[in-house]
């Protein structure tokens, strides 16, 4: 408003003159938080004009408009603002205190042992009002009660049940309005409660004693034994089933969920409808007849289905190890790959639920980058609902000093401003109103969204330890606490909802179930068919046929089609340069280059209506400058993708620059593979040594997934690797430690070495009816080496060569050595050979270094059987690369009799050099040492 206008509104508003100061409080309120005020204030206060300065500005002028006001009328009036306005404005910043901090004074703990600091901002005293306005009428502005006006006293009284009861909201730190209101209107106008029906509260109660049952029952049939009960935090049971039974309700066909150890048994049974007898059968050491090694039960995840109001919702519990929060991206990959098979752009059809614990979600720095993934364009999926069964125990780790420094476990969702619900897991049917509000926030807002079940851990970290060794005080309290089943069942008791008898009936019953070994999930329906089929890729061998011809009519087309783009879209001068020699590629006029061959590659697939996923760092572009899938418009910053415009209905490729990660992003990937084995998957690091960053999903899922837990994935992992002198961090892809974890052909590993050999990989991977990962070491400086190069016709109707012989007219029979190399350091030798004319040394370079291509190999050692040499060369040193991981397949090759020995950089600590002039004087040396015949 300018100042006339500024001025007329208040000369005519009834709170005009002696109230102004009243109206200025009012407006500071406001700027605090624009929900503090009612809707009526708050639209004049929206009204206000910003300048586009800053905040600190709009206050200050605005501040000054009311007092010159102020001056002007209280000189007309004589008067002053009276005392009840100033009360007024007190109790308005009364309410807000509430909903910023009344968490802090809820009741939370079942156990009663947290220690909260006292807020003061939640006393009458400091808002300077006393027992003597208790009866008096305030405004409650935006309080969403339903009445305008209320008693102090009750305002006081509504303020507690709702923010200090059973539920501790935290949503005041989120930045939109919008959002704040709608959680106000939801706890608000409900008191911070829901209302049951009797029937509500029997099925609650069913589901306690379920929960409670099944432990009771392992514990006395397997005594000892681990289980990593959920007792403590029974109420997980009934928060899970009233979620998915509302998201079934709101439209969801799936739900994913993915949970560590604690209680994963017991939503196993209860939840996701496991028969008993085939945990027990687990418990008794039974197995059926598997290829693979089998995992601890407590890893293992389910698929099942289950009956909603709004018809039968897919569910699939995730496998995962021991590494706890790492499932999490796996279970948001899984998703996303389901959304795209189902044309769900929002995720209103798949629900993803991440299941934590305390220690956990504080500790694990791959929760922070999933948190952080959650709104990107490649990692979106609606919002995840996470639950944290906080027990406020991890192992022996009790203290908040110890755990975290923060004040809560959950402190960290904050970061993408997620609506945070503390809820006392004693109090089930709190429990279950905050998992309906917490779903329906996620549905409606596409957000992430946290429920902190605050319980109790019953026994030790497993039922083996003894948790009062280090938490005395805790579990004297504990082993002196009712079960959530016997408190509810007498509070149920108490209101006349259910008998006594009918509550001792129900836990004999369930027990009976038991016996039987049958399913005791109610909701449990048969499981369908699914809408991807995984069967024409099961129990396939690496050397299964696949047809994998192109003719050249076809290559040429597709070459042109990627070669061009709209003359309006303004490439960089460098890119532009890129695309012109690209286009002489295609007419056949310049040999290929691997950034042609690769994109040449992906266009043969999305012409078959293959849908490929790309995503890294610098993937769009390339690292090192050679793929430019994604053309930048230099004018306005739009993209165009020339592999997107083949044809009409083809299949698409998304190609993404990834957030700066590399566990949670691969793990993504992961899930995205396991989900959907129709499309390509490929993750690509900026440098490969940067996927040491995500070990634990190499290690855990990738490289033994299959084994554990018979998960086929075809993930496709680019690394780039090669040493050009770029230091310890920028060469090395731990070859070795890929190497280190073959075995059962659980992946293929590869190091190709010319444009025809990557594009042959490529479509090998996709089209062959195998999905099992590939490793790639991909090349830095051969992108643009004048030796690595390939002709059009080498694309035309043959596949990828696992090994390849000597290319030079060499004379087998005056060769005395035979070099075996994989990668760049071939092209140093060839080159050396050459300028030396040497004749006696034949060159042949293994493409794929596991599964082994024993027979390759073999038949193109017919030609050197007199051979007595031979020679493994590498660049990594001699305690990485290949050298000690497939020494034994490379003396099975070579002739009997023979020698082998290496040539390569002596081992070291560090994966190489940090100095260009001694990385230099490496290459050349293990090159000389390589070809020079003694």
């Amino acid at each position: 408003m300018q100042d006339g206008v500024m001025r007329e509104w208040l000369e005519t508003s009834h709170l005009a003159g002696g109230n102004v100061a009243y109206i200025e409080q009012m407006f500071e309120a406001y700027l605090d938080d624009p929900t503090a005020v009612s809707d009526e204030w708050r639209k004049v206060f929206d009204a206000l004009p910003s300048d586009g300065k800053a905040t600190d500005t709009k206050m200050s002028d605005v501040r000054e408009q009311f007092r010159e006001a102020a001056k002007n009328k209280l000189k007309q009036s004589g008067g002053g603002s009276s005392v009840s306005d100033q009360k007024q404005v007190k109790v308005l910043q009364l309410i807000n205190a509430y909903r910023f901090r009344g968490h802090q004074h809820a009741n939370l703990d079942p156990l009663g042992l947290w220690k909260q600091d006292t807020v003061p901002d939640l006393s009458l005293d400091f808002h300077e009002l006393s027992k003597d306005d208790l009866d008096r009428e305030f405004n409650v502005g935006s309080l969403a009660v339903g009445s305008e006006t209320m008693k102090l006293k009750d305002i006081h009284n509504v303020l507690e049940n709702i923010y200090c009861g059973s539920i501790g909201a935290e949503y005041m730190h989120i930045v939109s309005t919008e959002e704040k209101r709608w959680i106000q209107q939801r706890l608000e106008g409900n008191l911070g409660k829901a209302k049951f029906d009797k029937e509500q509260q029997k099925k609650i109660l069913r589901e306690l004693i379920s929960a409670d049952g099944l432990e009771k029952y392992l514990g006395s049939k397997f005594p000892g034994a681990k289980r990593f009960s959920l007792e403590g935090g029974d109420s997980l049971v009934p928060l899970l089933k009233a979620l998915i039974s509302r998201s079934g309700e709101q439209g969801a066909k799936e739900v994913v969920i993915g949970m560590a150890h604690r209680g994963r048994l017991n939503v196993l049974v209860n939840v996701l409808g496991k028969k008993p007898q085939d945990l027990f059968d687990e418990f008794a050491g039974k197995h059926g007849e598997s290829k693979g090694s089998g995992d601890v039960k407590y890893h293992m995840g389910f698929s099942s289905d289950f009956a909603t109001p709004g018809g039968d919702v897919h569910l699939a519990l995730a496998f995962n190890p021991s590494h706890l929060e790492i499932v999490n991206p796996v279970v948001v990959g899984s998703v996303r790959a389901r959304m795209d098979r189902l044309g769900d752009k929002v995720g209103e059809k798949v629900l993803p639920i991440t299941i934590h614990g305390d220690s956990a979600i504080a500790g694990q720095g791959v929760v922070q980058e999933t948190f952080n993934m959650s709104q990107t364009r490649a990692y979106q999926v609606g919002g995840s609902v996470r639950i944290v069964v906080n027990n406020q125990v991890g192992f022996t780790t009790s203290k908040r000093e110890d755990a975290r420094s923060t004040q809560y476990c959950t402190d960290i969702a904050k970061m993408v401003q997620a609506p945070i619900f503390h809820v006392n897991a004693d109090d089930p049917e709190a429990v279950v109103f905050v998992t309906q509000l917490a779903l329906d926030y996620r549905n409606t807002f596409k957000r992430d969204v946290v429920i902190d079940l605050v319980c109790y851990r019953r026994h030790g970290h497993n039922e083996a330890d003894e948790p009062s060794a280090t938490q005395p005080l805790m579990y004297a309290k504990v082993k002196k606490h009712p079960v959530a089943r016997e408190l509810y069942a007498e509070r149920l008791n108490e209101s006349g909802a259910v008998s006594e008898d009918d509550a001792k009936q129900w836990v004999q019953d369930y027990r009976d179930a038991l016996d039987k070994g049958e399913v005791v999930v109610e909701e449990h329906r048969p499981m369908r068919a699914h809408s991807v089929d995984w069967s024409p890729y099961v129990g396939n061998d690496w050397d299964v046929e696949y047809d994998y011809k192109v003719s050249a009519k076809k290559l040429k087309e597709l070459a042109e089609k990627i070669s061009q783009y709209p003359e309006e879209h303004k490439l960089n001068s460098r890119v532009a340069k890129v695309y012109q020699e690209r286009q002489k590629m295609a007419k056949g006029d310049k040999a290929l280059d691997w950034g042609f061959a690769e994109s040449l590659a992906y266009a043969t697939l999305v012409d078959k209506d293959v849908h490929i996923r790309l995503t890294g760092q610098d993937s769009g572009r390339g690292t090192f400058f050679h793929r430019h899938a994604v053309l930048h418009n230099q004018e306005d910053g739009s993209t165009y993708m020339p592999l997107n415009h083949i044809r009409e209905g083809q299949g698409q490729i998304e190609i993404y620059d990834s957030v700066l990660s590399e566990a949670a992003v691969m793990a993504f990937e992961y899930g995205y593979a396991t989900a959907e084995p129709k499309s390509l998957i490929m993750w690509e690091a900026q440098f490969g040594d940067f996927a040491n960053g995500a070990q634990v999903v190499i290690d855990q899922f990738l490289s033994s997934g299959e084994q554990k837990w018979g998960r086929l994935c075809g993930l496709t992992l680019l690394l780039p690797h090669g040493y050009e002198g770029q230091g310890p961090e920028h060469s090395s892809a731990r070859l070795e430690r890929f190497l280190q974890l073959s075995a059962d052909h659980n992946w293929s590993v590869c190091v190709p070495t010319t444009p025809a050999q990557v594009f042959h990989m490529i479509r090998r991977q996709q089209l062959r009816p195998v999905r099992r990962p590939l490793i790639v070491m991909t090349p830095k400086s051969l992108l643009r080496h004048p030796l690595a190069i390939s002709e059009m016709d080498e694309l035309e109707n043959t596949g990828f060569q696992n090994a390849i012989g000597e290319i030079d007219s060499l004379d087998p029979k005056k060769v005395k050595r035979v070099v075996l190399c994989s990668g760049k350091v071939y092209y140093d030798l060839l080159k050396e050979r050459r300028d030396r004319e040497q004749d006696d040394v034949a060159i042949i370079r293994i493409e794929q270094l596991y599964p082994f291509p024993a027979e390759e190999v073999a038949d193109i050692m017919q030609d050197y059987q007199h051979v007595k040499d031979f020679v493994w060369c590498q660049e990594e040193p001699q305690n990485q690369g290949a050298w000690y991981s497939s020494q034994h397949n490379f003396w099975a090759a070579i002739p009997s009799g023979a020698q082998l020995t290496y040539r390569g950089r002596d081992a070291s600590a560090a994966p190489a050099v940090g100095y260009l002039s001694e990385h230099n004087k490496q290459q050349q040396k293990l090159v000389d040492e390589a070809l020079t015949i003694k």
